[in-house]
């Protein structure tokens, strides 16, 4: 049940996702979909750790809603200007 509620808000741009950017490479990775941002903040120090021991440096980590269209955007895959994210509609 719980992951046809995630999967479900993952297709309006609800679920939370954490972002890492990384200077060195240049790249931005997307993990999740995750139901709330506790199970996200519990998640994101493994991400963090294994892209670091992947030789990874100036990296810096935020927990959103949004809805990636692609979970690696790199300089080298040619897709880093558009950002990998689908335009989410915000009450704001």
């Amino acid at each position: 049940m719980k992951e046809f509620l995630i999967s479900l808000l993952n297709v309006f741009g609800l679920a939370w996702w954490v972002e890492v950017k990384t200077s060195t490479p240049r790249c931005i990775y997307y993990f999740g979909p995750f139901l709330s941002t506790q199970e996200a903040e519990s998640a994101k120090a493994g991400y963090v750790e294994d892209i670091e021991n992947e030789g990874a440096e100036g990296v810096s980590v935020s927990i959103q809603r949004c809805k990636p269209i692609t979970l690696t955007v790199a300089d080298d895959l040619g897709k880093f200007g558009d950002g990998g994210l689908w335009p989410v509609l915000s009450g704001q």
